[in-house]
């Protein structure tokens, strides 16, 4: 009886980066779980743009994975560090929007009153095309899941929902959302691998 208890309690964060750094995918779904929407609600205060906070959510995961094994448990909590590397995230992804914004001002200022064709001049081509191809892949990623899937993932990362208030906001049974969730993130996972889950940095 004990033994059944103890396997039903929830592991610890700790734990879970433990086996995260061992390559088990299933402890960082389940810290997705825990921890997507306060990290969405943290990008979105920074980027002020859903699109571009779900995808510091999906790159600060993707950082975590990669960087589980090299987590210290004495300089402070697994939601403090993911918080910090969703917030360096989002902060990348604001100056990276602030530097094409001035490259795009400075090429107009040169180019006053001159009519650039389509596509003769662009602002950091690479960094625009690599941006432009990340959200693509996750639109896409989005719009192969099943309906209820995508409502309960968007109520979850585009609008900061706990999994309590998602069921609550559906009138679903808390076990059929949280299964909606795993389950559509485990086919995100699945389409977004080989573009964040195995890209080094």
């Amino acid at each position: 009886m004990s033994s059944q208890a103890a396997a039903a309690s929830p592991l610890a964060d700790s734990d879970l980066i433990a086996q995260a750094a061992g390559g088990d995918e299933r402890a960082i779904a389940t810290l997705y779980d825990r921890y997507g929407g306060v990290l969405y609600a943290v990008a979105y205060r920074i980027v002020g743009q859903r699109a571009d906070a779900e995808e510091v959510v999906i790159e600060a995961f993707a950082q975590a994975w990669r960087e589980a094994p090299r987590f210290e448990s004495e300089r402070g909590s697994v939601a403090g560090w993911l918080t910090m590397i969703a917030r360096s995230r989002a902060l990348d992804t604001v100056r990276a929007r602030s530097r094409r914004d001035r490259l795009t001002a400075s090429a107009a200022a040169d180019r006053m009153g001159v009519s650039p064709a389509m596509g003769e001049w662009r602002a950091d081509p690479a960094g625009v095309v690599d941006y432009a191809e990340r959200r693509t892949k996750v639109r896409e990623a989005l719009e192969m899941l099943s309906p209820p899937q995508r409502q309960a993932i968007e109520l979850a990362y585009f609008e900061g929902l706990s999994q309590s208030e998602i069921a609550e906001r559906l009138q679903e049974p808390l076990g059929t959302v949280k299964t909606r969730v795993r389950l559509g993130m485990q086919k995100l996972r699945e389409s977004l691998r080989p573009f964040y889950f195995e890209r080094g940095i």
